[in-house]
């Protein structure tokens, strides 16, 4: 039996790109690490997830919460300390899970991640901002992979997951930042591995302790709230 965790945000396109800049060392020592979901959805989601308790693994933790933690863990490693707030802002009486949530983990090596989840936001922060001792990396906007897709664009067609010039974040310190060729995002990519552990015996996409150990940070958050 095989078991895997479908965190395919461990192949967009920002996530790819920052993650050669931390492990090239473009940055010098990472210090603080800053992450983001936040969007202007007023009216909700549209879905079960407006009205899911806790209980049923609603709120936007469960939802966004385990692609940032994951995020932050894989660039990272382990956590030490865990701090969080959560907010529900709209029809408190329809369900207990949060809307907003901000997340603040500091890593058994030093780097403090600061991570914050909003559907509510309207207006947006940076989705990646890191301050590392030799320069720094600014990211705004979400990957496309997902717009594209609903947009009936093939991951086959030769531009999927390629991010505009435009798009592109910034690296440096003030006065003298330079735009960051972005890494192609590829959400095949998890089912190219999958089939190729089912197949040759290859390493599994995602190890499922890796998304126990990212649960186990939203149920310590949840716990201490």
């Amino acid at each position: 039996m095989v078991l895997t965790v479908f965190q395919n945000r461990r192949w967009d396109a920002d996530f790819l790109t920052l993650r050669k800049l931390v492990e090239t060392g473009a940055l010098g020592r990472v210090r603080t690490f800053e992450s983001r979901f936040e969007w202007w959805m007023p009216d909700g989601f549209g879905s079960w997830k407006d009205e899911a308790p806790l209980s049923e693994a609603g709120g936007i933790l469960h939802d966004l919460g385990a692609h940032l933690v994951d995020q932050a863990l894989q660039l990272f490693g382990p956590v030490r300390d865990v701090h969080a707030e959560l907010a529900r802002h709209t029809h408190p009486e329809a369900s207990d899970a949060e809307q907003d949530a901000f997340v603040s983990l500091l890593h058994e090596n030093g780097v403090r991640s600061r991570l914050w989840m909003n559907g509510l936001a309207a207006q947006v922060g940076p989705r990646f901002h890191v301050l590392g001792s030799e320069a720094a990396y600014t990211k705004w906007g979400l990957d496309g992979q997902e717009p594209a897709l609903d947009a009936d664009t093939s991951p086959t067609d030769p531009a999927y997951g390629e991010e505009p010039r435009k798009d592109w974040g910034v690296l440096g310190n003030d006065g003298a930042l330079a735009p960051v060729p972005a890494e192609r995002g590829d959400y095949p990519a998890f089912y190219r591995e999958l089939a190729a552990c089912l197949r040759d015996g290859g390493p599994l996409p995602v190890d499922p302790a890796d998304s126990v150990a990212a649960l186990r940070i939203i149920e310590q958050i949840h716990g201490l709230n």
